[in-house]
């Protein structure tokens, strides 16, 4: 199959599986929506899970590398950690129409995950949210060296940072996304703020 050919049957199928999830998605929709038959999609993949594992796998891929540049935009300088972590939030918050279709796919998947073979699943982690958090990561790690952040496993406060700020602005209703960015901060400095850290806020 041409290049051309196999980033429409994949860019299709990402659109299909983001609007009907992996079980409901028909191969019959997938190669409407991809401009192909599905012979094509059998001869190519062999069967709809293995598109799926293509598509997903694919489509990680790049949302990790716009992410990972994206983290690398927000963190590489942290002079101000509270402030700095706050733009942070906001921005991790805000959604990408560019990523729009992965992220849809993605609560396709965690509604359906029952029904999608676990090592599809475990692959999926590998190419995209594993990577993310490691990147980002690297990044606390290098504060925690220069004595901005006093923490253990770079890992789990990788984790921390994300579900605190930007994973709680859909949280609570009647609570500002602002608001619940900055008291997830505050929470996240509470645990691995530094006096040292604190006096370059200060600064």
């Amino acid at each position: 199959m041409r290049a051309d050919k196999q980033r429409d049957l994949l860019d299709g199928a990402l659109r299909v599986f983001a609007r009907d999830g992996f079980s409901r998605a028909s191969i019959g929709a997938l190669a409407s929506e991809a401009g192909v038959s599905t012979r094509t999609i059998y001869n190519q993949y062999g069967n709809k899970e293995a598109l799926f594992r293509a598509v997903i796998l694919d489509s990680a891929t790049a949302v990790a590398e716009r992410q990972i540049d994206r983290a690398a935009t927000l963190l590489d300088r942290i002079d101000d950690p509270r402030a700095d972590l706050v733009a942070f939030g906001e921005a991790w918050a805000t959604p990408e129409p560019e990523t729009a279709l992965h992220f849809a796919m993605v609560r396709q998947v965690n509604a359906d995950a029952e029904h999608i073979d676990p090592t599809v699943l475990a692959a999926w982690q590998e190419a995209g949210p594993r990577r993310v958090r490691d990147a980002i990561a690297e990044h606390l790690r290098r504060h925690a060296d220069d004595g901005v952040f006093a923490i253990d496993d770079e890992r789990i406060a990788a984790l921390h940072l994300v579900q605190l700020t930007a994973g709680s602005v859909d949280s609570m209703a009647g609570v500002s996304s602002v608001e619940m960015v900055r008291a997830g901060v505050d929470v996240f400095l509470a645990a691995y703020g530094t006096q040292q850290g604190q006096g370059a806020a200060g600064k």
